[in-house]
């Protein structure tokens, strides 16, 4: 069933990154199997001093998707409003992933910094698709902020730990009803991303465990599919949990074949 990001209608709610693929054809045929419409393009990598940046372009391009060029690397707001004014020349294009890292350990967003240049951002026109962990208050300040996309961390980037706060993020889907929210980064495996549709979450957007997967074409299918899947459980109602079992057949009444027995006199 299609729905809208960002003004554009899309099929698919998986988004993919683009980097640590074994070869450009492995990420070229992963991408393709992940049925994914959103691509997620480092400014970096298209550095002209980057051997093989022309050519990874083009496998790019050759895919036809949407392209939300990202500010991976930068640990400061001036840094990230500059990349992603770049970013907008080079690719074309308003929309930016905001990654402002705050810990070169984890790799977790700066919440100050990341606030700071969304301000920046979303005043000079940009469609801020800001990366975030799962704190409440921060994702509230950054709707407030202009922010129609809130993509908080299952868990920290390359990790594979899956949802570390159900808790959190249902609080966030609960919170904020009328925000697109992306679940990015920490997802390891399928389930994680049933997981997360399962908790009415509009996306995921993942990288490193399709990517280093040992069969990464494979793995795009497969994170595909649970996307799908869960999606599917959420619209559907998942039932609440209960404490005690519950019959799933009526215990009420005769057996229909003691219902025979009496009929025949038996």
């Amino acid at each position: 069933m299609s729905w809208q990001l960002a003004g554009e209608v899309l099929s698919s709610r998986f988004l993919v990154g683009s980097s640590l693929y074994p070869s450009p054809h492995i990420m070229q045929r992963a991408i393709q199997a992940s049925g994914a419409q959103v691509i997620t393009v480092s400014l970096r990598r298209q550095s002209p001093s980057q051997k093989g940046g022309e050519s990874f372009w083009q496998h790019i391009k050759s895919l036809n998707c949407h392209i939300l060029p990202n500010t991976a690397g930068c640990y400061s707001a001036k840094d990230a409003v500059h990349t992603a004014n770049m970013a907008r020349e080079v690719f074309n294009t308003h929309w930016i992933k905001l990654e402002v890292l705050g810990d070169e350990y984890n790799l977790q967003p700066d919440p100050f910094a990341l606030l700071e240049a969304t301000k920046e951002l979303i005043a000079q026109g940009f469609e801020v698709f800001p990366y975030a962990t799962d704190d409440l208050v921060l994702a509230e300040r950054l709707v407030d902020a202009g922010c129609n996309i809130v993509m908080p961390w299952g868990a920290p980037i390359g990790t594979g730990r899956g949802l570390m706060n159900p808790y959190a993020l249902k609080t966030l889907r609960a919170r904020l009803p009328d925000t697109t929210l992306i679940i990015d980064a920490g997802l390891g495996a399928p389930s994680h991303a049933v997981q997360a549709m399962e908790l009415g979450f509009d996306g995921v957007l993942l990288n490193t465990a399709v990517a280093e997967a040992q069969n990464p074409i494979l793995m795009a299918q497969a994170f595909r599919d649970g996307i799908v899947a869960g999606r599917s459980g959420f619209e559907a109602g998942v039932i609440q949990q209960r404490d005690l079992a519950k019959p799933s057949t009526p215990v009420i009444g005769t057996p229909f074949w003691h219902q025979d027995k009496n009929e025949r006199g038996g």
